[in-house]
């Protein structure tokens, strides 16, 4: 949960105590642990590093009369966004249009993956008892008929926040049966009881990313996630409720060939996701890895069509993609109503 206000101004790696007692390190990398670029082994030889933004990489401010009320319901009922914990890029539109990424159990994630910036620390199993119903009040406030959950890795958890999780999704639907719930997890330590505690409560999209091709997972993810992991979930998700759609997320510009993107794709398939969405990683702050390329529009549109060609029923990609933009439109098959032609 979201209880920072009241606390002093911490620096980007720094320690700081929680309110609840506990410590966390802001942005969730510190500057000794980070890198000043990709490791060289990561990077491929024709890739050298580079900074400076293109201009097809501008996102809307976040100001306006819709984004104003959606922040405000998030006060109230003390709620954590990964809009604002991750720094997403598309917060402004988002918020505009009345949506949000609601994020569960805390601000605090108990991993440090080196392209995230949530805070991260040990909780100790601490966990906010009102969050599902509060959770639920604010869906229906919004009137959402689409809402994304995700959530922090509470690896601290004996479940990982598996019946956390399913309690508010279960709150939403009690209160909202016509609102559809998409449940972005952890990977729970690759337990499938905990993501069937997950499905079980009546989503409608269970999504779990994989984040980046298999070379690039370490260092890129906390060493606790994995890509054969991940990928594990996913498959199992499907198999055990066919009818729930899968879906995961790729960032690109970390130092993957397009064969590699085209391989996760296939391996992707394998598991039988549905649902895939493409991005451009954007560094959060100085700690955490640097830009290796930005990947241009005609790139991703590129991309798209050979996803689709695949058998995906959707992928949604473009330079400012996040895992939950535009996350109700999956299925109109038109990229979210993206077009990356006028981006350049």
């Amino acid at each position: 949960m979201r209880y920072n206000r009241s606390m002093p101004v911490v620096k980007s790696g720094e320690k700081y105590t929680t309110p609840q007692g506990f410590t966390a390190i802001k942005d969730g990398i510190k500057p000794s642990a980070a890198p000043a670029a990709a490791p060289a082994a990561v990077v491929a030889p024709d890739q050298p590093v580079i900074a400076r933004k293109p201009a097809w990489l501008r996102a809307r401010l976040g100001s306006g009369a819709g984004f104003t009320a959606v922040k405000q319901i998030v006060r109230d009922h003390r709620l954590s966004t990964v809009c604002e914990e991750a720094k997403c890029p598309n917060i402004g539109e988002c918020w505009n249009a009345g949506t949000a990424t609601i994020m569960l159990m805390g601000a605090v994630c108990t991993r440090a993956c080196r392209f995230c910036a949530v805070d991260t620390g040990n909780p100790r199993g601490w966990l906010d008892p009102e969050e599902p119903e509060n959770v639920a009040r604010s869906v229906d406030l919004m009137g959402l008929r689409y809402v994304v959950l995700t959530s922090v890795n509470r690896d601290d958890l004996p479940d990982g926040g598996a019946a956390h999780y399913a309690a508010a999704v279960r709150a939403i639907k009690r209160r909202r049966p016509e609102t559809a719930v998409e449940a972005l997890t952890p990977d729970f330590q690759g337990v499938l009881e905990d993501v069937e505690a997950v499905l079980d409560a009546g989503v409608e999209v269970f999504a779990q990313n994989v984040e980046t091709v298999a070379r690039l997972t370490h260092p890129v993810r906390d060493p606790r996630a994995g890509y054969a992991q991940t990928l594990n979930v996913l498959r199992h998700a499907k198999a055990y409720r066919p009818e729930v759609l899968t879906k995961t997320s790729l960032m690109l510009g970390l130092g993957e060939t397009e064969d590699e993107i085209y391989a996760t794709m296939a391996d992707l398939r394998s598991a039988a996701v549905d649902l895939l969405t493409l991005g451009q990683y954007l560094r959060p702050t100085v700690n955490h890895l640097e830009i290796v390329r930005f990947v241009t529009p005609a790139e991703f549109d590129r991309y798209r069509a050979h996803a689709l060609e695949l058998g995906f029923l959707e992928c949604v990609s473009g330079p400012l993609v996040r895992s939950s933009y535009r996350a109700e439109q999956a299925l109109a098959r038109n990229n979210a109503g993206l077009d990356n032609r006028r981006l350049v």
